[in-house]
């Protein structure tokens, strides 16, 4: 009897069991099917004016650099300034051997008394005047040559500057390498390498601001003093010497510049840095925009970092809704939610 019992309720069990699982299925169906929309922070863009600082990194040099050297060997007799002296145009910097400047000038004296003396006879039609002539002439080519030993005998600073090297001792025999440098300080410069999209808006004399490493933010002036003519190919970038006002005499040669030029201002699509994002594996940069509460993906190309800002070249238009807050949950064709527009 009980058997029976157990057999009859068995198929209501089973009916309510299979009633209770497909309610169940149909009800997680329901849920995955509920979207979710993304909360998010968004920001109206709009074309703002931008000023256009460029900064470049240079080794500061020398505008002019004097090696001291004689036109032939020879034996140094005295050097008169060691590194670091400040010299003046003119100044005697090195005096070399000379014996071949007291040879060279004992003849010249004979010359020229066997030229008074040639004078004399032609008065008296002792001598033709060919022969006077011929004797002038010498003396002309000797006290040229004589100027030239001169200049190689004693050597002269060609310009104010200071002695930045000093390669022999007194008595050593000058063979290849310079016997002195001798540099100008002021004014020094710095060659920087511009990107030819700027070809047109560097001009001569425009005014540049630099800053040396050793220094901090102390800031020193300087201006466009020349601008090479071509392009290079390989890097698409020009030559552009600045000169740099150094009257105090705080910067050297080698010191390390950052040189900042001021190509003036222009609008541009600004976009707080947090709006975009960098695609993995790759350069590429991207920021969502919101269309009808979708998001939509977007490539763009950045210009200037302006602070906690980025210019926007192109990917995106004036007018666009960016995202600032949220996109790493977003993919494109998300709905969302917008939370603020800042």
């Amino acid at each position: 009897m009980k058997t029976k019992k157990l057999l009859k309720t068995l198929p209501f069990i089973l009916g309510f069991g299979v009633f209770v699982s497909c309610g169940g299925e149909k009800t997680q169906e329901n849920t995955e099917n509920v979207s979710t929309a993304v909360k998010v922070n968004v920001t109206d863009t709009r074309l703002q004016p931008v000023t256009e600082f460029s900064t470049y990194t240079a080794n500061v040099q020398s505008e002019v650099i004097n090696q001291i050297t004689p036109t032939l060997p020879g034996r140094i007799e005295k050097i008169f300034v060691e590194v670091g002296d400040r010299v003046s145009k003119g100044q005697i910097l090195a005096q070399m051997e000379s014996s071949n400047l007291d040879q060279q000038t004992v003849q010249l004296s004979n010359l020229q008394r066997d030229y008074e003396r040639y004078n004399e006879l032609l008065k008296v039609g002792g001598i033709a005047q060919q022969q006077v002539d011929q004797m002038k002439t010498q003396i002309d080519v000797l006290e040229t040559a004589i100027g030239n030993i001169q200049e190689n005998t004693t050597l002269r600073s060609p310009i104010n500057g200071i002695v930045t090297a000093r390669n022999y001792d007194n008595g050593n025999v000058f063979a290849q390498l310079p016997i002195l440098t001798v540099e100008q300080l002021n004014p020094l410069k710095a060659i920087i390498y511009v990107s030819e999209s700027y070809f047109s808006k560097v001009k001569t004399g425009m005014p540049a601001e630099i800053k040396l490493d050793v220094y901090g933010d102390e800031m020193f002036t300087g201006k466009v003093a020349l601008i090479y003519p071509t392009i290079d190919a390989a890097t698409h970038t020009f030559g552009v010497e600045v000169a740099i006002d150094n009257k105090n005499m705080k910067v050297r040669p080698g010191m390390y510049a950052r040189v900042t030029l001021d190509f003036g201002e222009h609008e541009s699509i600004v976009v707080p840095d947090a709006a975009v994002q960098k695609q993995a594996g790759s350069n590429d940069r991207y920021v969502y925009i919101i269309e009808n509460g979708i998001a939509r993906y977007r490539k763009v190309e950045l210009g200037l970092r302006l602070g906690e800002n980025y210019e926007i070249l192109s990917g995106i238009n004036p007018g666009d809704v960016v995202v600032t807050a949220g996109q790493t949950r977003l993919v494109d064709g998300s709905s969302v939610e917008v939370l603020t527009n800042e």
